[in-house]
């Protein structure tokens, strides 16, 4: 056979972890959110570069694990759907948290950061993963912005 004749192999693997040990807490609202969130960044380059982060939680909305889905420039980042979509499904969260930050500190969402959550939340509810919140920081400790608690979708 030639090698155009096959298929390449995806395999799924579950490889339990020492959950005790390695507590990652829970998050049940934005302030939650954002604490987690905040020491994921690099302080250094927050407020030069777009970085999108994944947050996947198990049904009693504890941290499975989280993913640095994307790093990009200035003024955006790339978010893809599909990749985030494939994890989700993968590590079976039950829930996801989304986030990313503006470097320019200001942290009304963008006609694009909304579709894109729109999006994610609709390609999401066809696997019955819920999003719990898209949160935008600022640069400025303290300062973010929760879709959650301020956008209604």
């Amino acid at each position: 056979m030639k090698h155009s004749d096959f298929v390449a192999e995806i395999q799924l693997k579950y490889i339990p972890t020492d959950i005790k040990r390695r507590d990652l807490g829970s998050i049940r609202s934005s302030v939650d959110g954002y604490n987690f969130l905040y020491p994921l960044y690099d302080l250094d380059t927050i407020g030069l570069t777009e970085v999108f982060i994944v947050v996947f939680l198990n049904r009693a909305c504890r941290v499975i694990g989280y993913n640095i889905h994307s790093v990009g420039g200035i003024t955006g980042t790339v978010v893809d759907i599909k990749l985030i979509a494939a994890t989700a499904l993968k590590c079976a969260c039950s829930s996801i948290l989304i986030s990313h930050n503006h470097p320019s500190g200001n942290l009304e969402p963008s006609k694009n950061d909304k579709a894109e959550t729109n999006l994610l939340i609709k390609a999401l509810q066809l696997f019955n993963i819920e999003m719990l919140d898209h949160i935008i920081l600022s640069p400025e400790f303290g300062k973010y912005y929760s879709f959650k608690d301020e956008f209604i979708t």
